[in-house]
């Protein structure tokens, strides 16, 4: 086939769409960020190196993140889809026909809700269900649920195998060939472990999977869980490393208790965080299946990793939770683009407690989005062939072998729980993605900026309690939304909240920007910031606000000329200023990057807000 557009014919394989289109150069590119970054002062005018690294980012594992690829960043073969390594899917064709696995979580001690919660979710396009209920309420939270049809992935803590033998008994009971029988029994001891600190023995869990593997082949016994890890804090290469070590201590394990090593990597489910990081959330998919890969290359067998991706639960929020929404849904693209085989949408609403009717629809209805109007899965492996995502790959993989073999070399995983240095250096990750967090790097919509103090709160039953003693569970709205809190307290006691008065100088074309920054920040602490616009009588506004402590809030060349005179005639307790500089008065400043944790703890002490 040929263009026949022009007066000759050109072979398409031959055809160059910017033909027409002078060739662009790195070279002429640099010079149009140095120009940009020049005008804009981030650059000095004798600045000798690449403009570009000043645009460099870089992720808690140290990999940066550069603001141009090319396709010489691509690491070599990046191989095919259905082979190993495996980076660009665990089968040929990918999702294409099937999508992903649609895997909702039910949990609740009332087994009659929880069923009714499952037969609406299934109807509704649920294809899988992800259930923790007491083992003696199983039959009760599976009936009319087709065993045949729709998948159970168990989660039951330290009583798996009461669980297990109930749901074997149900497939006993209901006529369920073993050979069709397919189910996930969620042994997870490791995990158990992380979450209780506590010692878990592996041998009960290996001895399960031993019995389980020669009858139901369609049957995995073992869930190794990454969430733990996530949610204590860690990075994509940390999280990675301690799955991939959970996965060879497993391996152990079940090869121990008599199987063989195919049949014990056909045991494993893998579980992991998707976070609305997009990018991060597809590299980190086939990174985990191409260090699995290497895992299988070394111990002689050929099953891929079968991977199960959860919507982050370290990034969902109580305040102004509508936003999570969004959040899950990217998360969620990036699960299916990066080919996890199994996601779970968390619902909106479940960091605040039992997700009700409307949310659950919501997040299966996040899939039926992706799945069917966008056609996700329409195409193996959509990120295929993008030289940053390659990169990015390449490079967290390299970062989590290297986190996986520390582990390993300090004598497996099971020590490094044990020992506390794995927590240490999730800890340390934490700290770092806290001071992010706390400076609004790293900002939370609807928490740590456009909050909105008359938001209409969600109300939902508390859910059940969690295992807790070993790894911390954190959220990273959780700073900003004690400050929330403690504001909440405030009003309901004093009938109005704590307030911070900000004395705006010259027109309001001059202090809207910086009023609104200002503002914006202190109500992300709960505080309400009173503003009286222009006016000329500052110190009169500020004594019938009612407020303790103000805010200047104008351009730098009103600081000068007015600062010092201005916070002198407010008479307010403490004195703040919207911007860098110093002057007589003024005790403190606010800034884009400042500590805006630390700043609103302090204003809550001053203010007489306690928790």
């Amino acid at each position: 086939m040929t263009d026949v557009a022009g007066p000759e014919s050109v072979p398409i394989s031959e055809l160059d769409l910017a033909a027409e289109f002078p060739q662009a150069t790195r070279e002429q590119w640099q010079e149009l960020v140095a120009g940009v970054l020049r005008k804009s002062g981030k650059l000095p005018e004798d600045f000798a190196g690449a403009p570009e690294s000043k645009l460099v980012t870089r992720t808690y594992d140290g990999i940066e993140i550069q603001p141009l690829y090319t396709a010489e960043d691509v690491p070599g073969d990046i191989g095919f889809p259905g082979l190993p390594p495996y980076v660009r899917g665990s089968r040929p064709e990918g999702q294409v026909g099937t999508g992903w696995d649609v895997r909702a979580r039910f949990t609740g001690s009332d087994a009659r809700e929880v069923n009714k919660a499952i037969l609406a979710d299934l109807e509704g396009g649920v294809t899988s269900i992800w259930l923790t209920v007491p083992p003696s309420e199983l039959a009760d939270a599976l009936n009319e649920v087709y065993l045949d049809l729709a998948p159970v992935v168990l989660d039951a803590g330290p009583s798996y195998e009461a669980a297990a033998s109930e749901l074997l008994a149900l497939f006993d009971e209901r006529e369920i060939p073993a050979s069709e029988a397919t189910a996930v029994l969620g042994a997870d001891p490791i995990g158990l472990a992380a979450r209780s600190g506590s010692a878990v023995a592996l041998e009960p869990a290996a001895a399960l999977a031993a019995r389980v593997a020669g009858k139901y082949p369609k049957v995995r016994t073992i869930v190794a869980d990454g969430l733990p890890f996530h949610e204590a804090g860690g990075s994509d290469a940390q999280e990675l490393g301690a799955l991939v070590a959970a996965g060879v201590t497993y391996l152990r394990a079940l090869t121990d208790a008599g199987l063989d090593v195919e049949a014990a990597a056909g045991q494993l489910e893998f579980r992991l965080a998707a976070t609305a990081d997009q990018f991060s959330t597809i590299a980190k998919l086939r990174a985990a299946r191409r260090l699995w890969a290497r895992v299988a290359e070394v111990c002689g067998f050929t099953s891929p990793m079968r991977q199960h991706a959860v919507t982050s639960p370290a990034m969902l929020t109580r305040r102004d939770p509508w936003v999570n929404m969004l959040r899950t849904t990217v998360a969620c693209f990036g699960a299916g683009v990066g080919g996890a085989d199994a996601v779970t949408v968390l619902p909106f609403d479940a960091a605040i407690g039992r997700p009700d009717a409307f949310s659950a629809r919501i997040a299966r209805n996040t899939h039926a989005v992706l799945l069917e109007e966008s056609k996700l899965a329409g195409v193996a492996d959509p990120a295929g062939g993008s030289w940053y995502v390659e990169k990015l790959t390449d490079d967290l993989a390299h970062a989590a072998w290297a986190e996986f073999t520390a582990i390993e070399g300090a004598g497996g995983l099971v020590a490094e729980l044990a020992s506390g240095a794995l927590g240490e250096r999730l800890a340390a990750t934490w700290e770092k993605r806290s001071s992010r967090i706390a400076t609004r790097r790293d900002p939370l919509t609807g928490v740590s900026e456009f909050p909105n103090l008359a938001e209409k709160p969600v109300v939902r039953v508390p859910a059940e309690a969690t295992v807790d003693g070993g790894l911390p569970r954190h959220r990273y709205a959780e700073g900003f939304e004690a400050l929330r809190d403690a504001s909440d307290a405030y009003l309901a006691s004093h009938g109005s909240r704590p307030k911070i008065f900000l004395a705006t100088l010259g027109p309001v074309a001059a202090h809207t920007a910086r009023a609104g920054f200002a503002a914006n920040l202190f109500q992300a602490g709960g505080i309400e910031a009173v503003n009286p616009g222009a006016t000329d009588d500052l110190p009169a506004a500020f004594r019938a606000s009612g407020a303790k402590i103000a805010c200047l809030c104008g351009t730098d060349d009103a600081y000068e000329a007015q600062a010092a005179d201005v916070a002198k005639a407010l008479g307010a307790d403490h004195v703040l200023l919207a911007g860098k500089g110093t002057y007589d008065g003024v005790d403190g400043n606010v800034f884009a990057g400042c500590d805006a944790l630390d700043v609103l703890n302090g204003l809550h002490a001053k203010l007489g807000v306690t928790r």
